[in-house]
């Protein structure tokens, strides 16, 4: 039997992307964080402290109808915890990602509400579906953007 948690992943999974011969970053994928994961719920601090050596943050949102989850909502909660434990990772810079867009009709209420929040944040939106390959080149331009923006400001 399968557990009804929303998150069972307990490891970040770190990667490399090569930019281009002279150009790489590296990339970690943190689990959702839980309500509550800055007090230690779940594998939450574990997770957060990770998140502390980021210089830039892509929140991929489920926006599948299936997870019966309000994405929206997903967003706050994450950004509630990373505020909690860390003021300084709630103002890092942030890229918006509606995930499994193959799962929806076209135009839904549930990615509107995702790219309202983007607008509203001030943050780049993309929708994509990581199974069907569909947006991820785009996703990832969007990070070298950001992090080679990051980059200047650094010099």
């Amino acid at each position: 039997m399968i557990a009804a948690y929303p998150f069972t992943t307990l490891a970040p999974n770190l990667g490399v992307v090569d930019v281009d011969e002279m150009r790489s970053f590296t990339i970690a994928d943190i689990p959702g964080l839980i309500e509550g994961a800055h007090e230690g719920l779940g594998l939450g601090v574990r997770f957060l402290k990770h998140i502390e050596r980021t210089r830039l943050l892509a929140h991929i949102i489920d926006v599948s109808p299936y997870s019966e989850r309000d994405p929206v909502q997903d967003f706050h909660t994450v950004m509630k915890e990373l505020s909690a434990f860390n003021p300084d990772l709630a103002s890092r810079n942030q890229i918006l990602v509606a995930n499994k867009i193959d799962l929806l009709p076209s135009e839904s209420q549930r990615i509107e509400g995702l790219r309202a929040l983007s607008v509203e944040k001030g943050m780049r939106f993309l929708a994509v579906s990581a199974l069907k390959k569909i947006g991820l080149k785009p996703l990832l331009g969007a990070m070298i953007s950001e992090l080679d923006r990051l980059d200047d400001e650094a010099d």
